[in-house]
């Protein structure tokens, strides 16, 4: 079970707290929902909770554990938006392996399985694979570490219909194993995958129940037009 207990992030060089006293629990295998505007804080928190910023104020527990850097480095496994612009490695297989240099084959054919990647070659430039397969890829990049929580931030954005759909679909076989915490501008596609929904805006989250969310989503979309 993932606690976050009154969590603040006011960097010193902005007026305002970035993030407001939250509170936030989710539990293993489960996938949480957080909706809100560019701007709202929702990336900076998934870069607490990776490890990558500290907060000013608050209380983060895993279980029974407080957490520190290190733990939610160990812990965490943190997909950004965009992950294929981060990719480094010449093919899949060295994409994979950056920082796990004696990775073992099984452990290369478990992740890229999970993922639905494991068809491929190996040999593959990670730059000529589908938008879809890419953010794949870097799903299984974060498999490889065995995290005990994925982070995604804006795991659609930029895909077509049908591989948004596609990876919809995947992040509901992953919550099966894993807890997942996702970051959105919008809910309309992800909501019906999540266990526990939040609103973030100005830095204050609040909690709303999926299906008012799902309600809220579907108003809100565009009418179709032929």
């Amino acid at each position: 079970m993932l606690y976050l207990r009154d969590l603040s992030y006011h960097p010193t060089a902005t007026p305002t707290a970035i993030l407001k006293s939250l509170d936030l629990e989710i539990a293993p295998q489960q996938l949480g929902l957080i909706v809100g505007p560019s701007g709202s804080g929702k990336s900076t928190l998934l870069e607490i909770l990776a490890g990558l910023a500290e907060p000013t104020s608050g209380t983060m527990l895993w279980r029974e554990q407080e957490l520190t850097f290190l733990h939610l480095q160990q812990l965490s496994g943190l997909v950004f938006q965009f992950p294929e612009r981060h990719f480094c490695g010449g093919s899949i297989l060295e994409e994979l392996r950056l920082g796990h240099p004696e990775l073992s084959s099984d452990r290369v054919h478990n992740a890229l399985a999970e993922v639905g990647l494991d068809h491929l070659p190996l040999r593959t430039p990670p730059h000529s694979l589908s938008g879809g397969q890419q953010r794949r890829l870097a799903l299984a990049v974060q498999l490889i570490r065995q995290p005990s929580i994925l982070l995604l931030d804006e795991p659609t954005a930029g895909l077509d219909w049908s591989m948004r759909r596609q990876l919809v679909n995947l992040l509901a076989k992953l919550k099966t194993h894993w807890t997942l915490l996702v970051v959105s501008h919008d809910a309309s596609e992800l909501v019906s995958i999540a266990d526990r929904c939040w609103t973030i805006r100005q830095g204050e989250l609040a909690e709303v129940n999926p299906k008012t969310l799902a309600a809220e989503s579907d108003r809100n979309r565009p009418i179709a037009t032929v």
